[in-house]
């Protein structure tokens, strides 16, 4: 103790300094790790639905879009680690025809999905309630010679 009656504060910066950094690099890490999960969930949809309306649009019939968007799909939801449970697909086309997709028509294909934020416990739901929404979409033109026999 020195005269004046203060406490020596001998050895207290270095603790100061793992303390504050603690504090401030844990949550800088975690925000690192969410947004890397969270934007290599964004480009798996986007490419899914990119590579779907494509596959849908140059397809020649139902049948062939149907077995080739089927291997797409598989193949986007493997490469970026979607959750197959979790993914979405919606298909429309444009109002001037009929049935989707027909020969000409524009075509919007829609992938949605949801990623779970790391290191939320299971606990009351907790890991239902925090997911963060994903969703991309893609406008393609339907070939003209769709539906036509070769």
């Amino acid at each position: 103790m020195t005269g004046d009656g203060q406490g020596s504060d001998e050895g207290s910066a270095a603790l100061e300094f793992i303390l504050v950094g603690l504090v401030l690099l844990v949550p800088i890490v975690y925000l690192i790790v969410a947004l890397g999960l969270i934007q290599g969930q964004s480009l798996g949809v986007e490419t899914g639905a990119r590579q779907l309306a494509r596959t849908i649009a140059e397809s020649p019939d139902a049948a062939t879009a149907d077995a080739r968007g089927k291997r797409v799909l598989d193949a986007i939801v493997a490469e970026y680690g979607l959750d197959p449970a979790a993914v979405s697909v919606s298909i429309d086309c444009d109002r001037s025809s009929p049935e989707c997709p027909a020969a000409g028509a524009m075509l919007s294909v829609t992938v949605r999905t949801s990623v779970p934020l790391p290191l939320v416990p299971a606990v009351l739901g907790l890991d239902q309630l925090a997911r963060v929404p994903v969703e991309a979409a893609s406008v393609q033109r339907v070939s003209r010679f769709w539906g036509v026999a070769p």
